[in-house]
């Protein structure tokens, strides 16, 4: 008597079986609901499964994307701060273009309102003697600067032109101590003559008398006086009146208006040639024509 399980034919009657099977589950399913509450209990059954199997492909892909996001997030990120430190350039040039811009309008403003030529320059280099002060402009004789040419800045007298080269001038600062000119007080038009200390913010006003009407406050302009500097243009303002019992003069220090430490842009002034003398023994035509009416009006009265 042979086994009921044997290694013969067996297994292809087990797949017989379960195709069978399979067939009958498949045809029950399509027919009757009642297989419905099977399979739903089978796919709860079955999704744990299901997840573990495709666990590693979503891992995989998670991965993958986080990845392609970490990228992009790090491209983004540069671009951004390439983006940043562009603009940010711009903002500064903007800045110093805005003013720049300011100050030439302002330095344009400094212009008397009578129509005296100027032409603009820029500061190229201060001069490192402590003792010296001077600064060299990029206008030269080939842009009509002259020695003696008064130099401005936004808000009054800078100094006037020393020497001169081809593309460039060198300028003696109100500041120097070897530098004077003539000024008035603008409240009530007295003269005086100022003179630098070699300090950036203190001018000596030489020889006011002790009872002159000078007052700290007190603004200083060019009196015009030796043709040099047109009049009118701020030079200082007084800083201290100090009255010493039994002197003659006070001392009176000013401050100067212009910028001397700090401003880069500046004005070349062309103010009109004074007028010349005529050589001695000669008369000018009006003096001519005013001899000649004297000269008339006596032989007429003689005449009578």
């Amino acid at each position: 008597m042979k086994p009921l399980f044997s290694h013969g034919p067996l297994p292809g009657y087990r797949m017989l079986l379960c195709a069978m099977l399979a067939a009958a589950l498949m045809y029950a399913d399509a027919r009757f609901t009642r297989m419905e509450p099977v399979r739903a209990q089978l796919s709860t059954l079955v999704a744990p499964i299901q997840w573990v199997v495709s666990l590693p492909s979503d891992v995989l892909n998670w991965g993958a994307l986080a990845l392609s996001e970490q990228r992009a997030l790090v491209d983004e990120n540069r671009r951004l701060r390439e983006q940043i430190l562009t603009l940010s350039h711009r903002v500064q040039r903007m800045a110093s273009l805005t003013a720049e811009n300011v100050r030439l309008r302002e330095l344009l403003a400094a212009t008397r309102e009578r129509d005296i030529p100027y032409i603009t320059a820029e500061l190229l280099s201060l001069d490192p003697d402590p003792f010296t002060h001077q600064m060299v402009i990029d206008r030269g004789r080939r842009d009509g600067a002259y020695v003696g040419q008064p130099v401005l800045d936004a808000s009054g007298l800078v100094g006037q032109v020393t020497a001169t080269s081809a593309y460039s001038s060198r300028v003696l600062l109100l500041a120097d101590a070897s530098h004077a000119l003539p000024v008035q007080v603008n409240r009530n038009g007295l003269r005086f003559v100022v003179q630098g200390m070699g300090s950036y913010d203190a001018l000596n006003v030489k020889h006011a008398p002790d009872t002159a009407d000078i007052r700290e406050g007190d603004l200083l302009t060019t009196s015009g006086l030796g043709g040099r500097f047109p009049s009118g243009y701020p030079v200082a303002r007084v800083s201290a009146v100090i009255h010493d019992p039994g002197e003659p003069f006070a001392r009176v220090t000013a401050a100067p208006v212009a910028q001397l430490q700090r401003s880069r842009h500046f004005l070349l002034l062309f103010p009109p040639a004074p007028p010349v003398a005529p050589p001695e023994g000669e008369l000018t035509a009006p003096a001519l024509e005013a001899a000649r009416a004297v000269s008339g009006a006596l032989a007429n009265e003689e005449t009578r």
